[in-house]
């Protein structure tokens, strides 16, 4: 979420590597969704001297996403990819032994804190979030990759004991993945890796729409002409009390990113308006860097159908609506 000013971000599934076969399976395979990650508010408020920003947002995660699939007892370490945005991450299907894939990365990374080498595990990934677009598609395959292997590695779930192992490591992967281990709405600050899980959150729906192009977060910090901006409100447990008062509370809240990825992507503008205007929408804004946008509902119902009214209306966005869980 937050790059040095100097390589303009963490690791990304560009680049991913892959095996197009996949090998036939031997056990039962395990899977895990990788849900989409959503920033609520988000405010940069300053920049470190190795240049590293530092931010406050509010995320919370929609129900849907990615799935990730692994079958144990394989002849190695294996990923295959499949869904609709399987050729943005690897078109020439480069040999998985590279590791450039986020998912291989964080299984190899595990495997070397318990001290072993690589699991037999074959991983198949069904990507159906647009990649490079703000909502932490690849931070989520990770975080869901470190669940699978943990579990396949130990013959056990990872327990709350075994999470501050979990997140030393997803730090070393992106400054998203620590928050997409818990996939839990949360308080993130710092450069994006101090994630305080919210006891309470209301549950509501969310409607998500991207133009159909990936946008580069490295380019957006770029053209952010202010690094010190204020920070978040206070978010009591009032603000969480109702979709009402959350409505509320997000309203005196921004994503500081939104102004410099319209000058990156001035689509952007478009799919915004189109969310405001929706019937039903409570309040709309882009995500991360962008480019994907989200407006929010008081039921699945509604933004269900301004899904289908929106993807009829621009045919080549991508359009998704789904549940955000309630929490406590």
């Amino acid at each position: 979420m937050c790059p040095p000013a100097s390589t303009g971000g963490s690791p990304s599934q560009s680049g991913a590597g892959s095996q197009a076969d996949k090998p036939a399976p031997t056990e039962p395979a395990a899977a895990r969704l990788a849900r989409a990650k959503l920033n609520y508010a988000l405010h940069v408020t300053g920049r470190r001297a190795d240049g590293y920003h530092m931010l406050q947002s509010l995320v919370a995660f929609a129900e849907f996403g990615d799935t990730l699939s692994a079958v144990t007892g394989a002849p190695g370490l294996s990923l295959a990819l499949e869904g609709p945005f399987a050729s943005a991450l690897s078109p020439q299907a480069p040999d998985a032994s590279t590791g450039d894939n986020l998912v291989l990365r964080a299984v190899r990374a595990l495997a070397e804190n318990l001290g072993g080498g690589p699991p037999s595990l074959a991983f198949t990934l069904d990507k159906r979030l647009p990649v490079a677009s703000g909502i932490g598609g690849g931070s989520a395959d990770a975080a869901a990759a470190l669940h699978l292997a943990f579990a396949a590695m130990t013959g056990r779930p990872a327990g709350a004991g075994d999470m501050a192992r979990l997140e030393k490591i997803a730090e070393r992967l992106g400054a998203d993945v620590p928050m997409c281990l818990a996939s839990k709405p949360a308080l993130v600050s710092g450069t994006g890796t101090e994630v305080a899980s919210l006891p309470r959150f209301p549950g509501h729906a969310v409607l998500l729409a991207n133009p159909g192009l990936p946008v580069a977060t490295p380019d957006v910090f770029a053209r952010l002409a202010c690094r010190e901006n204020p920070p978040l409100s206070p978010l009591g447990e009032s603000d969480l009390a109702s979709f009402d008062a959350l409505i509320a509370w997000l309203e005196g809240s921004r994503n500081d990113l939104e102004a410099p990825a319209l000058t990156v992507a001035p689509q952007i503008a478009e799919v915004l308006a189109a969310l405001r205007s929706a019937p039903g929408a409570r309040l709309a804004r882009m995500s991360g860097s962008g480019a994907t946008c989200f407006a929010l509902f008081a039921g699945i119902e509604e933004a269900e159908r301004e899904a289908r009214r929106l993807a009829a209306r621009h045919p080549a966005w991508w359009v998704q609506a789904a549940p955000v869980a309630a929490v406590g």
